[in-house]
């Protein structure tokens, strides 16, 4: 069974999380690389207004993840994480468009009244894709269609990821990603 976010109130919980679906997809990751390489996969995959959210434990594989989507989608910035900015902005390449890639971290808000603040709304409705760490902490205030990611930790080196569709466009994005993945 995958480990509970700490962070997550059994509400938050409730909205972010789906009961058992044909739709999810269960992988684990066995090391850091492959973490980036499935999120490489999915990046291939995403377009113009996706949204990913990025739930787990802190240190569970988040932002090797999003440098994994950021490389998919041809990005040749240098992506870190975003906790002490808040949003950093990447570039697709120009296969994907040159698609702004909005790399959102709320793990530094205190409050869920600053989400508003630094204009969320606008970033999820952007023209981009907007992937979202410790999304839990604005779960009330997220669209309903989105693609949920889990990350939980196995071992020490070991990841489990969960990729929990919310959608018609998620569900098409999974079972793509599925056969990308498994083949």
């Amino acid at each position: 069974m995958l480990q509970r976010c700490a962070t997550i109130g059994a509400m938050k919980e409730q909205r972010l999380r789906v009961a058992h679906s044909p739709h999810v997809l269960d992988c684990i990751s066995h090391s850091p690389a492959q973490t980036a390489r499935i999120g490489q996969r999915l990046g291939e995959l995403l377009g113009m207004g996706d949204l990913v959210l990025l739930l787990g434990e802190f240190g569970a594989g988040k932002t090797h993840f999003v440098k994994g989507v950021a490389a998919g989608l041809g990005s040749e910035d240098l992506v870190n994480s975003p906790s002490f900015v808040l949003v950093n902005e990447y570039r697709a390449g120009v296969k994907h468009d040159r698609l702004t890639i909005y790399h959102v971290d709320l793990y530094r808000l205190d409050d869920v009244r600053e989400v508003s603040d630094i204009g969320l709304d606008e970033y999820v409705a952007g023209d981009g894709v907007c992937l979202i760490e410790w999304a839990e902490r604005a779960a009330d205030q997220l669209p309903d269609q989105r693609l949920n990611i889990i990350f939980s930790y196995v071992s020490e080196t070991k990841r489990a990821l969960r990729f929990e569709p919310h959608g018609p466009r998620y569900e098409a994005l999974v079972a793509e990603l599925k056969r990308a993945v498994v083949g």
